[in-house]
């Protein structure tokens, strides 16, 4: 079997944006240029292709990101050359919520695409998780275009949602294109590098009109065109020279220098437009072939190789090894579990059978489909550069890597943020008690960032994830999905703790029951964790280094024989689990192990395992440990008469206002201020402005608690 489309014609990327940007109504657009579908979903009606879960439908948001697969010739061909398969380019793409709680799905696909499209409100700018969803893409080195989208909206402002783009994402952004009116007077674009102006007529602006540049904004698009051309030739020493002399720049030049920049993450192109009403969407789908890259044009994805640890690569090539990332798994509930990859070399086949180089285990494929949002397309076989979604796999988990047994290869794994809020759940009935453990498994594999565990004193069930709202999805789709009823109580904010100080404990565990003792001798010394300053580089084998922690073995002279170290290791992380202030989980610890030793007939696993977590204990209430709490980031937009009291309210809160900037005639107010004190704050919000006030909170950081909070809550906890 031959792949359908040239590698050199596929195209991978996502649509991310802050909630209520656009983004899925862009989704639509493009899913009805392209001809996927004969009929526009839009949001409000609830009757979108890529938002196909009901509690999306429901809400008008997205929850889970949604992969479609569609086919584009760009609109600068002919009618005829249009029919021609081998003019159209194969586009997987991948439509992220803007729902800070759900940001695992924005994160996830980042590591797996080769692009973005990254939507702004004309009217908003950048708000806060369009900088959350930039700073996954740069960590991703992901190249990205950028659509300011609602442009037909009361107070939208093109210049200044590109002036927000370069304050607060990059100086590398460039307009591409610059509106014809904007508000209700928004009728298209001009393309900059073209010097051509652009209307949409036809069936839902199905049909893209060249018109000439109007006469008023004839000397804009000239001052415009001349900055972005500066912009492209600076990564063309060649061309700044013919530039530089006066000479004219062929157009084709520009365009492949530009292409050049953007997969180098040098230049981010802004276009702009109205998605729902259906101006400028074509546009930016020629962007993405023109500028976007193709598996070929992305660097060899590197890996480890499991048997000698050392770094290897594979290129994006049929003919390498087959190499693919698990990046997601979904509950269907047709097919069972499917897993979703995707192949950066070599092919696979459905009926073969599968290595996961992470567990070391095989499985057989019995299935793999193509998704369309919630539609399935079995397909007999994938090749590089293509995501799919293998059917009924029961080992594999987020991050794994599938690889050829013959040439293992670990690729790096999806580093996820921890949950900051939790709550107790509990089943109804004793019926909802035996499908409930299921049920949280099942959701707890599709999402990293929902965390199920015990509390050791009471025995409840605990959950934690990213947001009230995340939370709540979760207790939902356990009643939609598994038919679990459960019983929740209030939102807890997720503590943790840590150590500021350095500390030293030793502990022998010796116990003599008649017959074979046990013998446990270990010394820790325990540190705060450092940044990790490797920067690439392998780490020495006697570091094992995890999020949150970093054990080192400094034993000399075999003092402790080397089978019992893991045993060491062991009780050390079970230690963290029980913290030391009010009990919460320890984080950001270097701990290293100096010296113990041994008994030939009375050592074992669990006594190294227990002397561990009592040295480990004792070294910590020694090194001044600390409460953390989460820290978000508040954006507040509000009618000038309100900033006093909302003002006033945040430092109440404990709320560090960073900053104040005026938005389409409202006030912006943005501020850091500590979970625990924002539980219900949208509600009073309302009530303090009228209903006309509205706030954005994400994740920031963890903080330490000031001494006055802490009591209060080593306090409840006791």
């Amino acid at each position: 079997m031959q792949r359908d489309y040239p590698l050199e014609k596929v195209r991978n990327f996502g649509i991310i944006a802050h909630i209520d940007a656009g983004k899925t109504t862009v989704s639509e657009r493009i899913l009805f240029y392209t001809g996927s579908q004969h009929k526009i979903g839009e949001v409000h009606e609830g009757e979108t292709t890529t938002d196909w879960m009901e509690q999306e439908r429901e809400r008008g948001i997205t929850i889970t990101a949604a992969a479609v697969t569609c086919f584009w010739a760009p609109t600068y061909f002919s009618i005829e050359e249009k029919k021609n398969k081998d003019k159209k380019y194969r586009f997987n793409i991948i439509d992220t919520p803007g729902h800070i709680d759900f940001t695992v799905e924005v994160k996830r696909s980042m590591r797996v695409l080769d692009g973005a499209i990254c939507v702004f409100d004309g009217v908003a700018g950048v708000e806060p998780q369009s900088e959350t969803n930039w700073r996954y893409a740069e960590e991703a080195l992901v190249p990205r275009l950028c659509f300011i989208n609602k442009l037909d909206r009361t107070g939208a402002n093109f210049e200044k949602s590109f002036k927000s783009i370069l304050d607060r994402l990059s100086k590398k952004a460039v307009r591409m294109q610059i509106p014809i009116g904007e508000e209700d007077k928004h009728e298209g674009q001009i393309d900059l590098l073209k010097m051509k102006a652009y209307k949409f007529e036809g069936q839902l602006g199905s049909d893209v009109i060249e018109i000439d540049i109007p006469e008023h904004l004839k000397a804009e698009a000239e001052k415009y065109r001349g900055e972005l051309i500066e912009k492209i030739v600076e990564n063309d020493e060649e061309m700044m020279n013919k530039y530089l002399a006066g000479e004219e720049i062929a157009p084709e030049d520009l365009i492949k220098i530009l292409r050049e920049a953007v997969i180098a993450n040098k230049i981010f192109p802004v276009f702009c437009g109205s998605a729902l009403k259906n101006k400028g969407v074509q546009l930016i789908l020629d962007a993405v072939v023109d500028f976007l890259p193709s598996p070929l044009d992305m660097p060899a994805i590197k890996g480890i190789d499991p048997k000698t640890e050392e770094e290897i690569e594979r290129h994006p090539s049929d003919d390498e090894p087959f190499a693919a990332l698990a990046f997601k798994l979904q509950v269907d509930p047709f097919v069972g579990q499917l897993t979703f990859f995707r192949v950066y070399s070599g092919t696979i086949e459905s009926g073969s059978y599968i290595y996961n180089a992470t567990t070391g285990e095989k499985e057989r494929l019995g299935r793999i489909v193509r998704l369309q949002a919630d539609q399935r397309e079995e397909v007999k076989k994938v090749f590089t550069g293509e995501i799919a979604a293998a059917v009924g796999l029961k080992n594999a988990k987020t991050s794994h890597t599938f690889c050829d047994e013959n040439n293992p290869i670990i690729l790096e794994e999806i580093v996820f943020p921890e949950p900051v809020i939790s709550l107790r759940i509990e089943p109804k009935t004793k019926a909802d008690q035996e499908k409930m453990g299921m049920a949280l498994k099942r959701l707890s594999d599709e999402d990293p960032t929902f965390k199920i565990k015990s509390d050791i004193d009471t025995g409840e069930t605990v959950i934690s994830g990213m947001g009230e709202l995340h939370l709540d999805i979760i207790v939902d789709r356990m009643k939609r999905e598994f038919n679990v009823e459960a019983n929740v109580g209030a939102p807890q904010v997720s503590y943790k703790e840590t150590i500021t100080g350095t500390a030293e404990a030793e502990t022998k565990y010796i116990k003599q029951t008649g017959g074979k003792g046990q013998y446990g001798h270990v010394k820790l010394n325990i540190k705060p964790l450092a940044p990790e300053v490797e920067d690439g580089k392998k780490k020495p084998k006697n570091i094992h280094r995890e999020e949150g922690f970093e054990f080192i073995d400094s034993i000399k002279g075999g003092v402790i024989p080397s089978e019992f170290i893991p045993a060491v290791e062991k009780g050390v992380k079970e230690a963290m689990e029980r913290g030391i202030v009010a009990g919460y989980r320890l984080t950001d610890i270097s701990c290293e192990l100096t010296f113990g030793s041994y008994h030939d007939v009375d050592s074992s696993e669990i006594a190294y395992k227990i002397a561990a977590s009592q040295a480990f204990q004792e070294a910590a209430k020694k090194a001044r440990p600390v409460i953390l709490e989460p820290i978000m980031k508040l954006e507040v937009v509000v009618p000038e008469q309100f900033m006093g009291d909302i003002t006033g309210n945040l430092s109440s809160k404990r709320g560090l206002i960073e900053g104040m900037d005026d938005r389409a005639g409202l006030k912006v107010v943005r501020a850091k201020v500590p979970l625990s004190e924002l539980f219900g704050y949208v509600t009073t919000l309302r009530s303090m402005t009228e209903g006309r006030g509205s706030a954005n909170i994400e994740f920031d950081h963890y903080a330490i608690v000031p001494q006055n909070v802490a009591e209060s809550i080593i306090t409840a906890r006791s």
